[in-house]
């Protein structure tokens, strides 16, 4: 007797205006029989067990195997993947979106096959790229696809923005703007080399100040078997390559840290939401953003020692913002700290904030300023007695003073580590090569401004002034 899997609750839009999705990528399937199509058909199980199904669908490229020389081969693994491994899909009702990528477009003959496979795609990309990068409206939703592998431009790696720009421009009354492309624009758990794994950086700035200029939501993209958010300058960089892609020695990607998955968001006024499902349909990941924050005057300040650390109110995080499942109850899903002061000379690191569960045992929680470059620093200990994971941010100046915002985000993974400036700017990602974030973080009970947990002597901050305040939600 065939059991009836229970459904999972979309996540809805808050407004008439907005709408709901799925993106998922990299799955390089297409090949009768091969691990990765029975990865992929765990994948499809999941989003078809969403209620109500979405309306669309974005897959960020790698849909078969490819990479081969062998033209017709390629032409049969899109064949095999559009005839059988999405035959459960009605495309009239929900239709799916493409990008090129590095395993299905990577010269001219597999260009060609990308088009043949995709007749759909309109014919309004820039010179050269017809066919390949191309834009969509879907009522006040525009969509630009982008070929980040396109052989004019250098192959793997490479993406224009002299289009993009005047797309976003002569859409600008579009509600909501999204960009897709296949390779990161920023670097992914810390696989910087491109143009291998990211964009090559000159292009990917350029890319970048466009979205940023234009107020695009997300970047949608795939490569690194993982799944990763980050924000810069304000827009988000979504990575989501967890269809069924297993790669490297001993299927090294995803490994232990990440896991095959996809992503189900909505879209309205108040912004944009996620949840990442696995391969059970359980919520790993999630996002409501932009950060909601409480009004400063409720925040509350930190004294020498704080033990235990509470806010005077407790906040909840509202149900349709994000899986309660997922989250936990032991710790804060968002807690944002705004350190002012005056920044102090010296050679050694100084800590503004310490957060442990132990008298002498070492910070869970760190932050403070590296020794030598005085860059500000982020140090968390996930889990006791494991590694040290690091972010960086942006250099304290000796005698001047400073006033800026730190976040950490419990359902962002690595990006959840937030900078901004308090002065309006939007949040960033502080830059690291960590894989993991704060979602196995054990949260501090004891908390200590101005020295680490060891005493007065630990790393102290040589400055004046020294004042914390916080807000944090569960």
């Amino acid at each position: 007797m065939t059991v009836a899997l229970k459904t999972i609750d979309a996540l809805m839009p808050r407004d008439e205006t907005g709408q709901q999705f799925v993106i998922y990528g990299d799955c390089c399937s297409g090949i009768p029989g091969a691990e990765h199509e029975r990865y992929f058909a765990a994948v499809n199980a999941v989003l078809m067990r969403l209620s109500p199904p979405p309306s669309w669908i974005c897959f960020a490229g790698d849909e078969v195997m490819g990479m081969t020389k062998d033209y017709v081969a390629l032409r049969e693994q899109w064949r095999y993947w559009q005839d059988h491994e999405m035959a459960w899909l009605d495309s009239g009702a929900c239709p799916v979106y493409h990008v090129p990528s590095n395993h299905t477009a990577y010269d001219v003959p597999s260009e060609a096959v990308w088009k043949q496979a995709n007749p759909d795609v309109p014919s309004n990309g820039p010179p050269g790229q017809e066919g390949l990068s191309y834009y969509i409206r879907r009522g006040n939703l525009l969509v630009v696809f982008m070929d980040t592998s396109f052989s004019g431009l250098g192959g793997n790696g490479h993406v224009e923005h002299e289009w993009l720009d005047s797309v976003l421009t002569s859409n600008k009354d579009a509600l909501y703007k999204m960009v897709v492309g296949h390779y990161p624009a920023h670097a992914v758990n810390g696989y910087d080399e491109y143009p291998r794994w990211r964009i090559v950086p000159d292009q990917a700035d350029a890319f970048w100040k466009a979205l940023v200029r234009h107020k695009v939501l997300a970047y949608l993209c795939s490569h690194v078997i993982a799944f990763d958010v980050q924000a810069h300058d304000g827009v988000l960089q979504i990575t989501t390559g967890g269809a069924g892609t297993r790669a490297g020695p001993g299927g090294f990607m995803p490994g232990q840290t990440e896991y095959h998955h996809l992503v189900q968001m909505a879209v309205d006024r108040k912004g944009i939401r996620y949840q990442v499902l696995d391969e059970e349909g359980k919520p790993r990941e999630w996002l409501s953003w932009p950060l909601s924050l409480t009004p400063s005057k409720d925040w509350l300040t930190l004294l020498v020692e704080c033990s235990p650390y509470r806010d005077p109110i407790p906040l909840k995080i509202p149900k349709d913002d994000a899986s309660t499942e997922s989250q936990g109850s032991a710790q804060p899903y968002l807690t944002v700290w705004r350190f002012t002061g005056v920044a102090g000379e010296g050679r050694d690191d100084q800590t503004l904030l310490s957060g442990s569960n132990f008298m002498d045992g070492p910070a869970t929680i760190w932050v403070g300023t590296e020794a030598g470059s005085q860059r500000l620093m982020v140090r968390l200990q996930p889990v006791s007695g494991g590694g040290v994971e690091t972010w960086t941010g942006p250099s304290l100046r000796p005698g001047r003073t400073f006033d800026f915002q730190v976040a950490v985000h419990a359902g962002m993974g690595p990006g959840g580590v937030l900078y901004r400036d308090n002065d309006g700017s939007e949040w960033s990602t502080m830059k690291s090569a960590s894989a993991r974030g704060a979602e196995l973080l054990v949260w501090p009970e004891r908390w200590i401004v101005g020295h680490g947990p060891s005493g007065t002597l630990d790393a102290p901050f040589t400055g004046t002034g020294l004042r914390i305040s916080s807000s944090r939600q569960q």
